[in-house]
């Protein structure tokens, strides 16, 4: 069946049975995309102000709103039970959560779960990189957007550019691999940013990947100032080095390139040029507690209070992950007329 096709209108016999029978195997939705990557935002804390993520004012939630690290562990056991396998740890800026090397410790720990990874903007990773690593922490998405100070600052309305590159050196050092780093693409810096990035991640061997710029921040969004992944894949190819397909996983939303002569690869996340929500696996989990099915989710389900109860009812939060999941809408619609922007900008959703 298509991934296309919604269940529900598939009018089978003993259909319903055979739904719930799925549920309470595996996380899928209508249109038959099963779910097992789970991304956990712990803190909508940032020190940086990405133009395209957050305004520059902004008040944070209180602590007490945030779920703790035994609350997420509970939550991560329970979608491990129900097929989730991979957890992504994001913000704001998850280091600035304070020792979230004892988080990864706990999910480390989950039996289902295989991976967990951390996607940071480096500026506190040097300090951390170490116990974090010894926590059992191994994949490692750093985001950078330029290499050149001015740039930087323009876009994130912070210094620190030396810092991140201070991180990835201490993630290196400290037996990371693989390291990816994120650049989102916007018209006006990309042109500019691409090369050097590209060179630099060929020179240090990081993987590089570029992200179509999304209308998920705090600014009214504008498609002309999306630089699209042909473009940059285009620029590589000449200013750097020719790039042939990798092999690619249909569920990561990465289409993978690598250089013809050897030395590293490049992905570009086209989510507006070539939406992969057909094949979409994932889930969101916000720092106050809120099921997120897409990024560009407009309904929430909250389960803060489930975890907050005790003893914890388990079988709720499952319950609670079924319906969300089931709910899922085909795909986030930024191409059409319908698309409508969340409330929520990115750092309060989860990078």
């Amino acid at each position: 069946m298509s991934a296309r096709t919604p269940l529900r209108l598939a009018g089978e016999a003993g259909f319903q049975s055979a739904i719930e029978n799925l549920q309470s195997k595996i996380l899928i939705d209508s249109f038959g995309r099963v779910h097992n990557n789970l991304r956990v935002s712990v803190t909508d804390r940032c020190n940086l102000r990405c133009t395209y993520c957050m305004p520059e004012d902004v008040t944070f939630r209180d602590r007490s709103e945030l779920l703790t690290f035994e609350e997420i562990a509970t939550f991560v056991r329970v979608a491990a039970a129900l097929g989730v396998n991979k957890v992504r740890l994001t913000g704001g800026e998850p280091l600035m959560r304070k020792e979230l090397h004892k988080l990864v410790r706990l999910l480390v720990a989950v039996p289902g779960i295989t991976d967990v990874g951390l996607t940071t903007n480096g500026i506190l990773l040097e300090e951390q990189a170490g116990a974090l690593f010894d926590a059992g922490l191994r994949r490692l998405n750093v985001s950078l957007d330029a290499l050149d100070p001015g740039r930087f600052r323009e876009l994130t309305r912070r210094n620190g550019v030396e810092k991140v590159l201070a991180g990835l050196a201490a993630a290196k050092r400290a037996g990371f691999a693989p390291i990816k780093l994120n650049a989102v693409a916007i018209r006006g810096f990309a042109e500019h940013d691409v090369i050097p990035l590209a060179r630099y991640c060929r020179d240090h061997g990081f993987e590089l990947r570029f992200i179509e710029y999304m209308p998920i921040g705090a600014e009214a969004w504008e498609r002309d100032k999306v630089f699209f992944a042909a473009e940059i894949l285009d620029l590589i190819g000449r200013e750097v080095g020719a790039l042939v397909p990798a092999n690619h996983d249909p569920s990561a939303p990465a289409l993978d390139y690598a250089y013809r002569d050897g030395g590293g690869t490049v992905g570009v996340i086209a989510s507006v040029s070539r939406p992969f929500c057909a094949q979409c696996n994932r889930i969101r989990l916000t720092a106050d507690g809120k099921l997120r099915n897409c990024l560009f989710a407009l309904d929430e389900t909250d389960v803060r209070g489930l975890l907050r109860d005790s003893p914890v009812p388990e079988s709720a939060v499952a319950d609670a992950l079924r319906r969300s999941v089931w709910a899922k809408r085909e795909g986030h619609e930024i191409n059409a007329a319908t698309f409508v922007k969340p409330d929520r900008t990115m750092h309060a959703i989860g990078g």
